[in-house]
């Protein structure tokens, strides 16, 4: 259905013209502080939980133990353990380097 330049030009004026006499109704508008504000809390949030995280790792690097850690929080040990402790296969920042182990059929398995 093949349109004339003149049909597609009528049809943006009309597009146009529409958009500019759009009124949304009322019930529709919403208050941007309120967005703001929920996004101020999420950003303080995030920087809390940040700060937790780090004084949690300097508590444990200085000897306190998990459940004093979890008492603080407002949970148990264990909780906090397994939310601010380290993942298995990743080393704690406080933690000795491992040897390499030797690979199986290596130079140590020939000797």
């Amino acid at each position: 259905m093949p349109r004339t330049v003149q049909d597609i030009l009528d049809h943006a004026d009309e597009l146009a013209s529409r958009f500019e006499e759009y009124e949304p109704p009322t019930e529709n508008e919403r208050d941007p502080q309120v967005f703001a504000a929920l996004r101020d809390a999420a950003l303080s949030r995030s920087n809390a939980e940040r700060a937790i995280r780090t004084a949690v790792e300097d508590a444990r690097a200085h000897g306190y133990s998990w459940a004093l850690i979890g008492s603080l929080l407002g949970t148990s040990g264990e909780a906090a353990r397994q939310r601010y402790g380290t993942k298995r296969g990743r080393a704690a920042p406080s933690a000795a380097p491992q040897p390499p182990r030797p690979e199986v059929g290596g130079p140590e398995a020939d000797a």
